[in-house]
């Protein structure tokens, strides 16, 4: 087997887990790049690799190429793993590329959902208005800001950490 044909393989499956991703959105206009889901689509690349060259070891015979591979998979995997954890490449629009696609998710489940109780379908029906709002909020804000940059130089602004909010129901 050739080793080409591996990577090969490999490479297109990651392109197709990236936009397979995008296929539980609720409307293909929610589809933008998210540095996030190309880093969870390398993450998963690195670890198919990994485990399809342990699978077929016995086809491909050049130990140190094998060992290589499987080196490369493992850095692969931190470095993505380490990306979506960080967040470290997302800056102001690149968060409302990979959130719009996320927010289209919310809505798409609590729209097709089958729910019965109405305490749920309350619950759902408030998602999808938060989400459907938050969806043009950012549309408008990607605009506004591609139009007009925040400087680099600006400081990022503190999170909200979720305990802050947990129990204020």
């Amino acid at each position: 087997m050739s080793y080409v044909r591996f990577g090969a393989m490999v490479a297109t499956s990651t392109i197709i887990m990236f936009g397979l991703m995008y296929l539980n959105t609720y409307a293909f206009e929610h589809v933008m790049f998210s540095q996030t889901r190309m880093w969870m689509a390398l993450l998963m690349g690195a670890v198919m690799a990994f485990i399809m060259l342990l699978f077929m070891w016995g086809m491909y015979k050049n130990r140190v190429a094998n060992v290589a591979i499987l080196a490369g998979a493992v850095a692969v995997f931190g470095a993505s793993l380490w990306l979506v954890r960080s967040q470290e490449t997302v800056a102001d629009i690149d968060y409302m590329r990979a959130m719009l696609p996320h927010h289209s998710i919310a809505v798409l489940t609590s729209t097709q959902a089958h729910i019965r109780d109405p305490r749920v379908r309350e619950l759902a029906d408030g998602i999808i208005e938060a989400q459907v709002r938050e969806i043009a909020q950012m549309k408008r804000l990607i605009a506004e800001l591609e139009a007009n940059p925040t400087p680099a130089t600006a400081p990022d602004l503190p999170p909200l950490k979720p305990e802050a909010v947990a129990g204020k129901d």
